[in-house]
């Protein structure tokens, strides 16, 4: 195989403001009162004023104490055991004696300063962008907490999005033969350990979906009665289903609205279809003859080019994301509706790949081969063999440098607060046929 794109490198000052990017939108996200903050909006979600400190809290522990929970933090360690998330789970971190708002803010303020010193004069800054991801991924789980909560508009209704266009919602059909999976530290020096590393598959043909499903297509699975036929839903699927009450996407109404933070508006038919879980995704796949792609699936369409015979940085190349590609960083609020991003489709014409909404995806959350842990060995190792599928491609909520072709997301196959949609995948039928 031919040997990958080379990511340029990135200076002290560039990551210094990727970080503080971050850092407003955490600061927009909780600039709320009190109760706001410190209410619990869903037992599936911390209240605001954790995320504000846990923040804090990580950033502390990675870039002032190198990872050494052992050292003393700017925190007295019975107050930083309380963001702590593995030890307190979020349906209980509501009853933890959290630190007020006021305090929490000026917390982050004086771990950023003194953050910010080091960086200037830091030779290895891997531990510094896994920071801004993770504060950036922490922003999307507060958009989460936003969606889920009752009550006025908090954020308004979110900034333009390019309009849609007419666009085939077709497969199209990816080749046979090897390509690369995952990344190495070379050309993604900010990848994670779970990204890592490059190895060569070799996948049969397949055909995947031009663009995501659609609310439209969704309406139609209900209308079908899909929601009441067990014979489209796995055994567990169709438990979960009965036990949870599913007879639609969350935040929809049966009057064909939906509520998004805090507004009711109409249904668009035309956006991806999101917070669906990955049994409902699974559902309608079989429905609509087709199923869900795996992981390396999903990747290969996304980033292979077949003319070159290598990856692409991107679906659509080299160059960094842009409002011209992609949906992302937040400021939306929503999907952008099929067809918006011609110029993001990947070499195979696959569009919207990365953004908008999260993918599901068939595969289980695994490791790839050769795989070793990086410095914080719980993010991926805990998670390995769990009730875990993978999603792929992010949202329209992610931001900075959380995300990427190859970067996996999971959850258990229940959830779906997420901002989480579905591209269907079909096995190549004889003769390369890419009717659907």
């Amino acid at each position: 195989m031919p040997d990958q794109v080379t990511r340029p490198e990135v200076t002290q000052d560039e990551l210094a403001l990727a970080l503080d990017r971050a850092r407003q939108r955490t600061l927009l996200l909780t600039d709320l009162d009190e109760r706001e903050l410190t209410t619990q909006h869903s037992p599936l979600m911390s209240p605001l004023v954790w995320d504000l400190a846990h923040i804090g809290q990580q950033e502390d522990l990675w870039l002032l104490r190198g990872g050494r929970a052992e050292a003393q933090g700017l925190l007295p360690a019975q107050i930083e055991r309380l963001y702590d998330a593995f030890e307190h789970p979020r349906a209980t971190r509501v009853q933890l004696p959290l630190l007020p708002a006021p305090e929490a803010r000026a917390f982050l303020r004086d771990v950023r300063g003194r953050v910010l010193d080091r960086l200037a004069h830091a030779d290895d800054l891997f531990a510094f962008a896994m920071v801004e991801q993770h504060e950036q991924q922490h922003v999307e789980t507060m958009l989460a907490t936003h969606q889920l909560r009752d009550g006025e508009p908090l954020l308004g209704t979110g900034a333009a999005l390019p309009p849609g266009r007419p666009v085939p919602h077709d497969a199209v059909l990816v080749p046979g033969g090897e390509f690369v999976l995952g990344v190495d530290g070379a050309d993604e020096p900010w990848s994670l350990d779970n990204e890592r590393p490059a190895h060569v598959v070799d996948l049969p043909a397949f055909r995947i979906g031009r663009v995501p499903v659609t609310n439209a297509e969704w309406q139609t699975f209900i209308d079908a009665g899909g929601y009441d036929q067990p014979r489209w839903w796995s055994a567990r699927g169709w438990q979960h289903r009965l036990e949870a009450g599913l007879e639609r996407p969350q935040f929809w109404s049966a009057d064909g609205s939906r509520r998004r933070f805090g507004t009711v508006e109409d249904i668009p038919p035309d956006e991806p279809v999101q917070h669906v879980c990955w049994f409902e995704a699974e559902a309608y796949a079989a429905w609509a003859g087709a199923r869900l792609p795996t992981e390396q699936e999903w990747e290969k369409a996304c980033v292979w080019d077949p003319a070159l015979g290598r990856r692409r940085r991107w679906p659509w190349g080299s160059t960094p994301p842009s409002t011209d590609v992609a949906n992302l960083d937040g400021a939306a609020l929503r999907p952008a509706s099929v067809g918006a991003y011609p110029a993001g489709a990947s070499a195979y014409g696959v569009e919207q790949v990365i953004g908008d909404v999260w993918e599901w995806t068939s595969s289980d959350f695994v490791p790839w081969p050769g795989f070793t842990p990086m410095l914080y060995r719980q993010y991926s190792e805990p998670f390995w063999g769990g009730d875990y599928k993978v999603l792929r491609g992010g949202s329209w909520a992610v931001g900075g440098n959380a995300i990427r072709p190859s970067f996996r997301n999971w959850d258990h196959p229940i959830r779906r607060q997420i901002f989480c949609g579905v591209r269907l995948a079909w096995d190549a039928a004889p003769g390369g046929s890419t009717d659907v």
